[in-house]
């Protein structure tokens, strides 16, 4: 295996074999699979108690076991991306648990952007990011603050799609948490209420997608209507 095949594909060899080695495992090793399911069964019961029992009992590791879910999550799409914010909360108290979860969050979203980088070459070509240059350059921050709050996209693909369409890093760790840290306390602050969390989330997203798209519209009209004069 020649250097330029591994320097071009290593990141991308390690990440899916890390998530192969854990599928393998679930299907090989009953312990890892009865770890998984029982976290499953935990994360997924909306018990309070149930879930601050089980975070609790990692001791110290505990807010390091939530760091390492949300790294997870990103390969773990069925798992919701506000998930983890109340887990944070129910363990270890509001402003921990939105601190950890944030914490998580730059991490793990920092690994996708590069990752998504490393392989901009296999999914873009350099005329269409040539194409895409107007979009990312003055659209890229509000999409990434849009996903990171709905709940209706991939909170998680956004990050390897900025890293394939070379957005600035700066840039897109700033919307990232410009989009999470009031979804983190608005996700924090309505913990112990599932369905209303759900709800209010939905209504987020839905009048957060609305109104971009309307500025995107207006802007894009206004840009155009300029470059005619």
């Amino acid at each position: 295996m020649s250097k330029s095949f591994l320097k071009k594909y290593g990141s991308f060899i390690i990440s899916f074999g890390i998530l192969a080695i854990l599928v393998i495992l679930y299907f090989t090793y009953p312990p890892f699979q009865k770890s998984l399911q029982e976290a499953w069964s935990v994360l997924l019961s909306e018990d309070e108690q149930r879930i601050q029992e089980y975070v609790q009992q990692f001791g110290a590791l505990g807010p390091l076991a939530i760091i390492v879910f949300i790294i997870l999550q990103m390969f773990l799409i069925i798992f919701p991306s506000w998930l983890p914010i109340i887990v944070g909360v129910l363990a270890f108290g509001f402003w921990w648990g939105i601190l950890i979860n944030l914490v998580g969050v730059g991490i793990a979203s920092t690994l996708g952007y590069f990752i998504g980088k490393r392989f901009q070459n296999v999914f873009i070509s350099e005329k269409k990011y040539e194409k895409m240059k107007f979009w990312i350059k003055n659209y890229s921050f509000g999409t990434v603050i849009l996903f990171r709050v709905s709940p209706f996209f991939s909170n998680d693909a956004i990050s390897f799609i900025a890293g394939i369409f070379r957005m600035s890093y700066k840039k897109f760790i700033l919307a990232t948490y410009a989009g999470m840290i009031p979804l983190s306390l608005a996700v924090g602050y309505f913990s112990t209420d599932i369905d209303k969390l759900e709800n209010g989330l939905y209504w987020i997203g839905g009048i957060g997608a609305a109104l971009y798209a309307i500025y995107i519209y207006i802007d894009h009209k206004r840009k155009k209507k300029d470059a005619k004069k």
